[in-house]
Order: C-alpha cells, then structure tokens, then sequence
C-alpha cells in the first residue's frame, strides 16, 4: 500500500531524484503504470533510466545501461539539482520528526558515540534543500515518527513556519509523507505534518499510537483507494524479477 500510494503521487513528465529503495520501488511502478514519461533521476549521474528490475544501488549498472544520458555527479548536483531543475526528491528517513526534517545518520544524543550509526546522509540533504519538493516514505512507529530528530541530516521544515527561507533553502520542502499507516501534509500554518488519509483497514488510533508527538487530524480525513489489479501486478513483477 505504501509503495503504491507513493507511485500515484507522481505525476507524468515530472523529474524525480530517486533515492534507492522504497523511493525506487515507487519510482518504477509509476512508470509502469499511469507516468510513462517520468524522469528517473539517480544521485550516480544516470539520466531517464528505465530499468526493467529494481536497482539494488545508485551504482548499479541497469542504470547507465537503461538511461537517456549518463553524467557526472558534479554536473547532477551544480546543474541539475542546485539550480531547482529537479521536480521531485524522493527520500526515505530512518527517522522523521513533526516538522519533516530527516534523520539518517546516528540514533542517540552522542553524535561520538551513538547508540547506532546510520548509513549517513549521501546526497539527501542537497536533495532536501533544493527539489522543488519533497516526498517522504518511512515505515511509521514510535521509533520513526519522532518529535524531534536525533540529528538533522535533511532540513524539512526546521522548527516550523519560515525556517526554510531564513535558512535560504530554495525548494519547497516535503510536501507529502507517506507511511505504512496513511497520508500526510505540512499544515500551511504551521508546517507540522498532519494526518489527511488513512489507509484501508487502519484506523486513527493506530496511526496516533505509531506517532511520537500529538497528532493532528485533517476535518478531511479521507481513505486511500485500495490497489487495483494493475497496480498489484507491476509491484510483483518488479520485485520478482529483482529476486
């Protein structure tokens, strides 16, 4: 449900940073799908790649041997990303807090000393700052869905209302973060992350019991449309053929 909630939030045509792993797995069922035309964009310098199986890393060499054009990583990130070229960023976060800004490198007080230390940031804070929005995949619990980051790898949308322009961050940040449980959107007001759909079969309580902070609920809550056949099939068939 995740992944194809996530797919669906991609428009055709549109140019999307992918990150690898459940960003990727979105990415590839929307151009399967209903945005034949999206722009698969890898951190790797890999252009318009159409990979018939699910990446297993930036590096991997589906990429390049599917893409429109391969380039430098300089030229991705000073030409393509910095400028605002990219529409969307796709991320993943180990953790995420109220205001949507992105932990992935260590968990625990000590940045020295962590109580674990995460894979780190790669181009993910670049991403962050510069697409001229942000979607968000993490599985939700306590554990993930934090008040406050440990560390901040990725700036959504720092303390609140107004960071990212005092910050001088050119996009417009996360927009939507999509969970195993539901849909979420920074209100406009205040730019803490509110709960606008739920999935099938879960209900607000869950999604409340899953979160670190006092959760606010849109007045339009609605459901997520259940996958279709379609939908269904491509997901397996990637992930089959990436087996």
């Amino acid at each position: 449900m995740m992944s194809i909630a996530a797919a669906r939030a991609l428009s055709d045509g549109t140019r999307c940073f992918v990150g690898i792993g459940l960003p990727s797995t979105a990415a590839n069922v929307a151009r399967r799908t209903h945005a034949p035309d999206l722009v698969l964009i890898y951190e790797s310098g890999t252009l318009g790649s159409k990979p018939d199986v699910l990446p297993s890393s930036i590096g991997d060499g589906i990429l390049a041997e599917t893409a429109d054009a391969v380039i430098g990583v300089p030229e991705v990130f000073n030409y393509w990303l910095q400028p605002g070229r990219i529409d969307v960023g796709f991320l993943g976060a180990a953790q995420l807090d109220r205001f949507g800004n992105i932990n992935t490198t260590v968990i625990g007080d000590d940045y020295a000393d962590p109580a674990v230390r995460l894979p780190g940031a790669g181009g993910a804070p670049e991403i962050a700052a510069s697409c001229r929005e942000v979607f968000v995949v993490v599985r939700q619990s306590r554990r993930s869905f934090v008040e406050r980051v440990d560390f901040v790898t990725s700036v959504g949308h720092g303390r609140g209302k107004g960071d990212r322009e005092r910050l001088g961050l050119r996009g417009a940040g996360p927009t939507l973060v999509i969970t195993d449980l539901g849909i979420f959107r920074p209100d406009p007001d205040t730019r803490e992350l509110v709960l606008s759909q739920l999935h099938p079969g879960v209900d607000v309580e869950q999604v409340r019991e899953a979160t670190g902070w006092d959760l606010t609920v849109a007045d339009d809550l609605s459901t997520t449309d259940a996958p279709t056949a379609a939908e269904l099939s491509t997901l397996r068939t990637l992930k089959e053929a990436s087996s």
